[in-house]
């Protein structure tokens, strides 16, 4: 701990790389993470940093607001701003969505596929005889069968693939090694919870651009583009929580955007096996400055934790280098389980069963709220966006008749004034239960939370 204000300047500094907002930042930031400031302590005031590090008061202003935003310090007037503790688990986007204080006898709120129309792994597992062995940390981290069984369908010409522990743990190598605290990156608004959790525990500044029927809004990309941009962040196909899948057409539009940046796209491609879409991917304009991931949870399993990624070969390079410091490589056990279904044609056949099944729940629930009045965005996907009068209202009356939902506040980044909706995982409703789901969605919509309808 930093004994006097002429310790911690100095310290400050010493890691200042650049005299801007962005670099007292990242000073800051070093100096929690090499514990020269600790919890509780408090950053001497914005004139005395100014003075001393020869910066405007503006520039040390601005660096206090994107470490604020960043979650590792807060201000409090007068009494001046303090680092907080940096291992305190606050409650996070994605735990709004799925949190409730009660268990629903009916739960579309998780986003998750129905577990019924996974595949077997019964045939597979017990042709696992030639499974390779797992006495050694030497092996080729991807098994060169599984990259021969992706490469056709692979939507550009990648030099190399890798797997990792699902499209998260993709997702998170890339923010730490990509990324740097007070980075712009576009998302998607509405988003995807965990996504916009991760990024913004590393300080990132986050611009969300809204989705329409074929994918970001180039009109909104463009004028989010007048500053630099590090990344942006999109889903292909059945986005979550809208159900859209970008068209070719955008696709060429956005990476035109994008001519002659730097800006890296990443790519997340949870739809695979159960989009009837053709994919539309950047890579095949901007091979160079995409990160495509391909993931099997909802089409395979959540429990294979296994998800397909290319990215350009510095990109891939710094990705593999961070996991030799973890877990070193994704098991080739479960690649071997995931080969054995990508091959299987039983288990083929019960992932296109898993789409249609898919598609037609979505169809019924949608079509029927559309006859009530209510137009759901989107085409495919497991998951619904539902446009609400009261948000809070229609999660309380969905609840009491023991339906739960995902209410929309956690997967927007901007938010209009008395605009409401609900994610509603459809992909989960059985028959016999999809007219009484279509018809309490239908009413909940309408709920207020100050008529009897809500109640």
């Amino acid at each position: 701990m930093v004994q006097s204000v002429t310790d911690l300047l100095s310290a400050l500094e010493e890691r200042l790389d650049q005299p801007t907002a962005k670099g007292l930042a990242h000073a800051v930031s070093a100096a929690i993470r090499d514990g020269v400031l600790v919890a509780g302590e408090r950053l001497p005031p914005i004139r005395t940093v100014a003075t001393q590090l020869v910066l405007s008061p503006t520039t040390v202003s601005a660096a206090w607001s994107l470490l604020t935003r960043s979650g590792a310090v807060a201000t409090d007037g007068r009494r001046g701003t303090r680092v907080l503790d940096q291992g305190a688990v606050g409650s996070g986007r994605y735990r709004q969505a799925i949190d409730h204080p009660t268990a629903f006898a009916l739960d579309l709120s998780t986003g998750v596929p129905d577990p019924a129309l996974l595949p077997d792994l019964g045939r597979v597992l017990a042709r696992l005889t030639t499974a390779p062995t797992t006495g050694s940390y030497l092996d080729d981290p991807v098994l060169p069968e599984l990259v021969e069984a992706l490469r056709p369908d692979w939507p550009y010409d990648a030099e190399q693939l890798a797997v990792v522990d699902g499209a998260m743990d993709g997702m998170d190598l890339l923010v730490r090694t990509q990324l740097r605290f007070g980075d712009r990156v576009v998302v998607e608004d509405p988003g995807f919870p965990p996504l916009v959790d991760l990024l913004e525990s590393v300080g990132v500044q986050l611009v969300g651009v809204p989705v329409d029927d074929e994918g970001l809004d180039p009109a909104a990309l463009e004028s989010a583009l007048l500053e630099p941009v590090a990344a942006v962040f999109l889903q292909p196909r059945a986005q979550n929580p809208t159900g859209v899948t970008m068209s070719s057409g955008r696709a060429r539009a956005i990476a035109d955007l994008l001519e002659g940046t730097r800006t890296l796209v990443v790519e997340d491609d949870s739809a695979d096996g159960l989009s009837t879409s053709p994919l539309a991917s950047l890579g095949q304009w901007r091979p160079e400055h995409t990160a495509y991931l391909r993931s099997f949870s909802k089409s395979h399993g959540p429990d294979l934790r296994l998800a397909a990624m290319s990215a350009p070969p510095a990109v891939l390079h710094a990705v593999t280098a961070r996991r030799l410091l973890g877990q070193g490589w994704s098991s080739r056990l479960l690649q071997q389980v995931l080969l054995g279904l990508l091959l299987d044609p039983d288990a083929q056949q019960q992932v296109r069963t898993a789409a249609a099944t898919y598609a037609a729940r979505r169809a019924h629930v949608v079509d029927g709220l559309r006859r009530r009045g209510v137009d759901v965005p989107g085409s495919e996907g497991i998951n619904i966006w539902v446009p609400v009068h009261d948000e809070t209202a229609a999660v309380m009356r969905l609840a009491s008749q023991g339906i739960g939902v995902a209410p929309g506040a956690p997967f927007r980044i901007g938010r209009e004034p008395g605009e409401g909706w609900v994610r509603v995982t459809v992909g989960l409703v059985g028959e016999a239960d999809l007219d009484r789901v279509t018809d309490a969605l239908a009413v909940a919509a309408q709920a207020s939370g100050w008529s009897g309808r809500a109640r």
